[in-house]
């Protein structure tokens, strides 16, 4: 039998004990009238009343808590229940205002109205995450920095100020603490299985909501505050996001593609059979368009399933299971290391056998700052439910695709093998990191380098009217500049990978665009990558960036002078200053060419060496931190503010002497390399 088969529950004996069983130890019947008033007010007093503290510190007795407060919540299950959902609103939706997504709230009702245990536990973990972006905005009426982690927000002095202490307590029973039922992180963590989430804890959680609202609107009329509601992420750049389909390649997730991963699903050792419902109910979402849905349900379970694969390979089986309060979960951040907290390493890379199919996939999508972070911003609550993007869900579900094929018996090779199936495997097998700062930095230097492109096609005076202004009329100075570039280039171009292409004229830039290309096609596995390496791709990046912005002011200073020079609305030095700036053009171009070349060079060997033996990169830090200097100047004197284009070649000359000497030393690290 598979492992997938016989674990039977991912909660561990206590925390089962706590979800299933202590709040139903109770028989009593609690009478909703208890605590809602006549006018349909929660009576908050009567509900703290429940909350249990220990003698010894007055802290919360999570478990007598939980035990007290179990027949509220049936009481609470049952008499939404018995309301329709006109009832439902006239009575409640105003209190759930504040949320900023009454809708979803709503829709928790609708969900408490069925049998579907699947369906409950999605309730919940939107409800969750829809709960704590509300209450961060509540925080924010009294603190700057919202805390990150729902258990810090629970816990803070801001949120016991507008609700009071009694009233975080019962909250903190139901979720944000690892000591009481802990809701959100055993559902979004992915150890609970449908049929584990009691529906009476969900329906509380709503009913507390309203009550919470109710609370903030006697605070806020008290205070004279606004509640502000902070803006949704929204995803940016999604052809970033787009691995599936392929660059060449037109895959849909049609319903043909979606009923094979059905059939994949239950094959499958990558999914827990006691999981499988959630699985199924995430592919129904996204057939339904429900994106957000199939997103939140389907996360969850690749941890689960990566979580399976992690504690068999490194032999750890009951870090399957859910952690106590005095330990740390198993979750992605872990999973996704290079080592475990013993300092062995990890094995799951090793189980994958394509490490860049899952590990570097999961950092883009999940960990890496400028990625999506898709589990953080949904369980935050930081994106719009009702617009998640269908690309983003695209690439979640096809990725989860692909482990299911991976993790399939020979016997499914039929389907494997199916004409939708094997484009999506071959896709994540040639993977490559789109959000590491080394693909970051790629990304840069070629929107800089078409930016330079741009340079020929702005408008200028003739030539014969440059040489007509005095001091400009041998310019031997220009010419002296890129000579020295071309040298330096040259030696710098004896670096080139063979399978790049080399260029007789290092400064043209059709051939220095199609060099940086290749250069930046050029595959880095990006995974686990030394510091050394990230610390000096934080200063490539910081250069790439300069040089960027002087690009863009020499465009818009050139194009606004031009425009300026026809309508003779030029002073007789702003002539010459604008005739200098057309001057400078001629060598700025080929200076920031080179240093384009140098950066993407660098990276690609800073890592290679990296990986083979350590070197002394704090000498080299210093060569970078040289031209990291120059471009920032650059940015200054090219600035429309100061316009020192006379200047601008002197501090090129500087550095372009500064630059050689430092490659005659070889201290640049591609000689270090060799």
């Amino acid at each position: 039998m598979a492992l997938s088969d016989s674990v039977t529950t991912c909660l561990s004996q206590p925390v089962h004990y706590a979800i299933c069983k202590l709040g139903f130890e109770k028989k009593d019947t609690y009478d909703i009238k208890n605590i809602l008033s006549g006018n349909g007010e929660v009576c908050w007093q009567a509900v703290t009343e429940h909350v249990c503290y220990l003698e010894s510190d007055q802290s919360v007795d999570y478990i007598k808590s939980i035990r007290s407060l179990g027949p509220v919540c049936e009481s609470v299950n049952v008499h939404f229940k018995s309301l329709t959902k006109e009832q439902f609103i006239i009575q409640y939706a105003s209190w759930l205002h504040w949320t900023n997504c009454t809708e979803v709230f709503l829709d928790v009702f609708d969900v408490l109205q069925c049998t579907q245990t699947t369906e409950v536990a999605l309730g919940l973990m939107k409800l969750t995450s829809c709960l704590e972006r509300a209450l961060g905005d509540v925080y924010l009426l009294k603190g700057n920095d919202c805390p990150f982690l729902l258990r810090d927000l629970l816990a803070s002095d801001q949120l016991a100020v507008v609700f009071g202490q009694a009233v975080m307590n019962v909250l903190r029973i139901f979720i944000g603490s690892p000591y009481g039922l802990n809701l959100r992180n055993v559902l979004w963590h992915g150890f609970a299985s449908p049929q584990e989430i009691p529906a009476k804890y969900c329906a509380m959680l709503l009913f507390l909501t309203a009550g919470l609202g109710q609370l903030l609107q006697i605070y806020l009329l008290q205070t004279k505050c606004i509640l502000l509601h902070r803006p949704y992420v929204i995803f940016v750049s999604l052809e970033d996001l787009n691995v599936f389909p392929g660059k060449y390649l037109n895959i849909n997730l049609n319903n043909e593609t979606l009923s094979i991963a059905e059939e994949l699903v239950k094959m499958s050792s990558f999914v827990l059979k006691t999981m499988l419902p959630f699985w199924i109910a995430a592919l129904t979402a996204f057939k339904q368009s429900r994106y957000a849905d199939s997103v939140i349900l389907l996360l969850p379970q690749l941890e689960v399933g990566l979580r399976l694969l992690f504690t068999t390979s490194n032999k750890c089986p009951n870090r399957l299971l859910t952690a106590e309060s005095s330990a740390f979960y198993t979750t992605f951040d872990e999973m996704l290391a290079k080592h475990l907290d013993n300092e062995e390493v990890n094995q799951l890379p090793v189980v994958l056998e394509e490490p860049a199919m899952a590990s570097e996939f999961l950092w883009d999508f999940l960990n890496h700052q400028e990625g999506p972070r898709v589990r953080d911003r949904l369980s935050h609550g930081e994106i719009n439910l009702e617009a998640f993007p269908r690309e983003v869900a695209n690439q979640i579900v096809a990725f989860a695709i692909t482990l299911l094929c991976r993790f399939s018996d020979e016997n499914m090779f039929s389907l494997k093998e199916h004409t939708v199936i094997k484009p999506l495997m071959n896709c994540a097998s040639c993977y490559q990191s789109r959000f590491h700062p080394i693909s970051r930095l790629k990304k840069q230097v070629l929107e800089c380098m078409k930016s330079i492109h741009l340079w020929s096609e702005l408008p200028t005076v003739p030539e014969e009217q440059v040489q007509t202004v005095r001091g400009l009329e041998e310019n031997t100075e220009a010419s002296t500049l890129i000579l020295m570039i071309s040298e330096i280039a040259s030696q710098l171009l004896q670096y080139v990978p063979q399978n790049c292409c080399g260029s007789d004229d290092p400064i043209n830039s059709v051939l220095t665009e199609r060099l940086l290309t290749e250069l930046c096609d050029t595959r880095i596995c990006t995974l686990y990558s030394p510091r050394p390496v990230l610390e000096v791709v934080v200063i490539l990046r910081k250069i790439s960036t300069q040089c960027h912005q002087v690009s863009e002011q020499v465009i818009a200073s050139a194009e606004m002078r031009y425009t300026q020079w026809v309508n003779k609305a030029l002073r007789s030095r702003q002539r010459q200053n604008y005739l200098r700036m057309l001057n400078s053009i001629k060598f700025l171009s080929p200076v920031l060419q080179f240093i384009l070349i140098l950066i993407t060079l660098e990276v690609v060997r800073v890592h290679a060496v990296c990986k083979k033996n350590p070197f002394d990169y704090q000498q080299y830090l210093k060569f970078l931190k040289l031209i990291l200097q120059y471009t920032e100047n650059l940015v200054t004197y090219t600035s429309p503010e100061k316009n020192k284009w006379d200047e601008t070649m002197e501090l090129t000359k500087k550095a372009l002497i500064k630059i050689r000497k430092v490659s005659d030393r070889k201290l640049m690290l591609m000689h270090l390399a060799t």
